[in-house]
C-alpha cells in the first residue's frame, strides 16, 4: 500500500527555564492510504503534539516526517503553508472559524487562499454548498457562526478540512466538545469519507471513537509503546465486539 505519512525517529524537545523536556522520543509509524487511525494515551502524553509535528504545524527538533514523499523540515515556511492548505485538512475539538463570516464563507476560505483548484468564486461556493448537502447542514450555509449547533458546527469544520480536496485529514479530539449523539453524527461523517477514500489520522481520549478506526496507536511518555489493528469499521453491528477487543488491549497497555 500506498505511505501517505511515514514518520521516522521523530522527537520533539521544548526548553523551558533552561531544563529539557522531551515531549515526543524517537517515535516511528507510518499511514497506508486510504487508512483511518486514531493516537490514544493519557493526559499529557504527548498526543496534540504528535499531530501538530506530523502535520508541519510545529517544527521538530530530530528525525523525519515524509508526506507524500515530501521531507516537511526540507520544505520553506512558505512551501510548507502551501502543503498544509492544499493537501492537508484540519479539525479541532475548538471549532475555529471568523465570526464576521458565514458558515458557507468560513468553509470556502481556504479554497479561496489556495491555487490549487482553478475556478471561480461562484464555482468554490457550489463546491462548498455540495460538501454541505452531504453532510445534511445546507439550511446553515448563511447562519453566523453563533446561529448553530456545536454538531453543525463540527460538520461545518468537516466541510471547510474537505474544501481543498486533501489528501489527508488530522483531528485533534474532533468530538471532544460534543454530546454523545452529536458525536456519533460527526464520526459517521468521517467514517463516510474514509470509505469514500480520505485518509485520516485523529487524536482521540474516547474509545468509542478509536473503535471506529482501522488502527490505534497508544503514546505514553512521548513514546508509542504500540500499536492494535482492528481492520475497516463497515457497520454498528461490529461496535461492541470492536469496543471490548480495543477496550482489552488498552487495558493491557495500562489505559
Amino acid at each position: 500500500m500506498e505511505k501517505i505519512l511515514e514518520v521516522k525517529n521523530l522527537c520533539k524537545t521544548y526548553i523551558v527555564n533552561k531544563r529539557q523536556n522531551n515531549v515526543l522520543r524517537n517515535v516511528n509509524f507510518s499511514i497506508e492510504k486510504g487508512e483511518m487511525a486514531a493516537v490514544m494515551g493519557p493526559s499529557g502524553s504527548g498526543k496534540s503534539t504528535l499531530l501538530y509535528a506530523v502535520s508541519g504545524m510545529d517544527a521538530i527538533t530530530a528525525g523525519e516526517v515524509l508526506f507524500c514523499n515530501k521531507s516537511l523540515s526540507g520544505l520553506g515556511e512558505e512551501a510548507l503553508a502551501k502543503l498544509r492548505l492544499d493537501e492537508m485538512g484540519f479539525i479541532f475539538q475548538q471549532m475555529y472559524m471568523l465570526k464576521n463570516l458565514t458558515v458557507l464563507d468560513n468553509i470556502i476560505l481556504p479554497a479561496c487562499q489556495s491555487k490549487k483548484i482553478r475556478e471561480s468564486r461562484r464555482e468554490t461556493a457550489r463546491r462548498g454548498q455540495e460538501l454541505m448537502k452531504k453532510l445534511g447542514i445546507i439550511e446553515i450555509a448563511d447562519n453566523g457562526i453563533h446561529e448553530v449547533s456545536g454538531g453543525q458546527l463540527q460538520r461545518a469544520c468537516i466541510c471547510r478540512s474537505m474544501i481543498n480536496q486533501p489528501s489527508m485529514i488530522f483531528a485533534d479530539e474532533p468530538t471532544g466538545a460534543l454530546n454523545r449523539a452529536s458525536s456519533e453524527d460527526v464520526m459517521d461523517e468521517l467514517i463516510k469519507l474514509n470509505a469514500e477514500g480520505t485518509t485520516a489520522l485523529l487524536v482521540t481520549h474516547d474509545v468509542k471513537v478509536a473503535a471506529k478506526c482501522s488502527r490505534t496507536l497508544y503514546i505514553v511518555d512521548g513514546t508509542i509503546k504500540g500499536e492494535y489493528t482492528l481492520g475497516k469499521y463497515s457497520s454498528s453491528q461490529q461496535l461492541r465486539e470492536r469496543e471490548r477487543m480495543l477496550n482489552g488491549w488498552l487495558l493491557e497497555m495500562g489505559w
